[in-house]
């Protein structure tokens, strides 16, 4: 039995293959490094969890072995603590930091969290950029006029970004927990901020924090990620996927005295539901590796109707910005005919 185990495991590592996609590093931009110095040392002094304490759900009930199916493995963790604790020391033994990181990633987890699970699915080989395991389409035509798009799955607590249809970049994501549940719909970025403070506690420190919803106080940004909706109604991220996003979303442009809304940002949509207490999306790709695929016609059913929506508010953000970067040379040109006059 354990011969044909081992050959069983040998074929599946010889046969299985993924295509790996190559995608470019996203630079920061941090144009005040000082700033950056003190954002550091506030994240670093974060200890209390900035939403309500939420128990994860119920562990599912299963056998504490390795299990072997399609382009996905999974290590189950047994109760026993000894036996739990000699797993975990073997997984980081046999990962690298960047491979574990990949890995939790999948499993909708962080550094911190990551002896919280019960099950890490993991890929038979790792791609860094995630996009060998993407679940959202690599290409959608109904988006090729939408410059900036960026859309979070409740289902598989996921979010995807689109750059004129293209798939740049996704990741994992916790989304709001079932009595505070993330507000739906399409909506866009207003403003950001690298550290927010939270309203409904000021020692919930928030790094890289992008608003979608200013009267409910709901964003993006850096937090834990224990492996299930636990936030309390915003959408957290890994940190360097908050510093990301942080950069390619637009902002919206208010007109003067900042009272109302000149011009709207980069479009954001959070759809679905999530099957609370079900099992966890991801630990279905051990038995389909294609489980938590969303497909080009559910993609193009959601998002169609919202196109030119979309198109209408960028086109008007265009509009707006350049005729401020016009004023602005003007401005800037009078200013120095000023000078040369005087001189």
């Amino acid at each position: 039995m354990k011969k044909l185990f081992s050959s069983k495991i040998v074929i599946y590592f010889l046969v299985v293959s993924t295509v790996l996609f190559s995608c470019k590093k996203e630079k920061v931009d941090v144009s005040d490094p000082k700033q950056q110095e003190n954002i550091s040392e506030e994240i670093a002094e974060v200890a209390k969890n900035p939403d309500s304490v939420v128990t994860e759900p119920v562990k599912e009930s299963v056998p504490p072995m390795i299990q072997e199916n399609g382009f996905y493995s999974g290590i189950v963790f047994p109760k026993d603590k000894k036996l739990r604790d000699s797993l975990y020391s073997d997984f980081e033994k046999k990962y690298t930091k960047e491979e574990r990181y990949t890995i939790l990633a999948l499993n909708r987890l962080d550094a911190k969290n990551r002896r919280s699970a019960d099950t890490l699915v993991i890929p038979a080989t790792i791609d860094s950029t995630l996009m060998s395991y993407s679940p959202f389409p690599i290409q959608l035509d109904v988006l090729s006029k939408v410059k900036k798009f960026v859309i979070f799955s409740y289902p598989i607590q996921a979010y995807g970004v689109y750059s004129n249809g293209n798939l740049v970049k996704w990741g994992p994501t916790s989304m709001g927990k079932k009595a505070a549940q993330t507000t739906r719909g399409l909506t866009f970025a207003n403003w950001k901020k690298k550290l927010a403070i939270s309203t409904v506690d000021s020692e919930w420190k928030l790094p890289y924090n992008f608003n979608i919803h200013n009267s409910g106080g709901i964003g993006w940004h850096q937090y834990d990620l224990p492996g299930y909706p636990a936030s309390h109604s915003c959408l957290r991220l890994l940190m360097k996927d908050a510093q990301w996003l942080y950069s390619y979303a637009d902002t919206w442009i208010l007109n003067p005295g900042g009272a109302t809304t000149k011009a709207k940002g980069t479009a954001v949509m959070v759809y679905g539901d999530y099957k609370w207490g079900g099992q966890k999306p991801w630990r279905k790709l051990l038995s389909d590796p294609n489980a938590n695929n969303i497909s080009v016609e559910q993609m193009e059913n959601l998002l169609g109707p919202l196109v030119d929506k979309m198109v209408k508010e960028q086109t008007n953000r265009e509009r707006v910005a350049d005729s401020i970067s016009q004023a602005k040379t003007i401005e800037a040109q009078k200013i120095q005919e000023s000078g040369e006059i005087g001189n």
